[in-house]
């Protein structure tokens, strides 16, 4: 049984949250490899979306975090994140 928050639920409308938690519950499903065919085909193209919609949330995310910096003079200011530094 596959478990869907949804199955007329658009992926790009689901919240990161929600769409994991869809996509943990295909993965469960799958492994057991009890549904059918066909059922399953379904169920690995919709993991498929939600894995690239959690993918571009978390992208989006990252692009929103900004790091504090103390300049030379003192003052304090924001520069994209890098997590490379």
């Amino acid at each position: 049984m596959v478990v869907m928050t949804g199955k007329s639920a658009a992926v790009d409308s689901l919240t990161f949250e929600a769409a994991l938690l869809e996509l943990e519950g295909i993965v469960r499903d799958l492994e057991t490899g009890k549904s059918a065919l066909e059922e399953s085909i379904g169920a690995y193209e919709r993991g498929v979306a939600l894995k690239t919609h959690c993918e571009k949330k978390l992208r989006e995310a990252q692009a929103k975090i900004e790091k504090i910096t103390v300049g030379a003079d003192g003052k304090i200011g924001t520069a994209p994140f890098d997590p490379q530094e």
